[in-house]
């Protein structure tokens, strides 16, 4: 029998790769898919996949109106500076 392990410490990955600067989305844990480096930019920054944060969203009671609206205004649209996330939206 298998023994059930702990999630992927994505968090600690993460923070190795990218800089003190860098800021997290807090609460979104599970939708991170990697980090973005840019030529011209100091900062490797968090990418996040938009569906997942939208679906976490709704897991916590929004609809699916609601829970995009929140993501656009209050995630997609916080502005914090180099070290602020990215956001995919995935076509696959």
């Amino acid at each position: 029998m298998k023994k059930n392990k702990e999630p992927f410490p994505i968090r600690q990955v993460v923070e190795e790769l990218v800089s003190e600067n860098t800021l997290f989305a807090d609460g979104f844990d599970e939708a991170v898919i990697g980090v973005v480096e840019r030529i011209g930019f100091n900062e490797t920054i968090i990418l996040y996949d938009t569906n997942k944060i939208i679906k976490l969203l709704e897991a916590e009671g929004m609809s699916n109106e609601e829970a995009t609206e929140y993501f656009q205004y209050n995630i997609l649209g916080a502005y914090m500076g180099e070290g602020t996330p990215a956001f995919a939206t995935l076509l696959k």
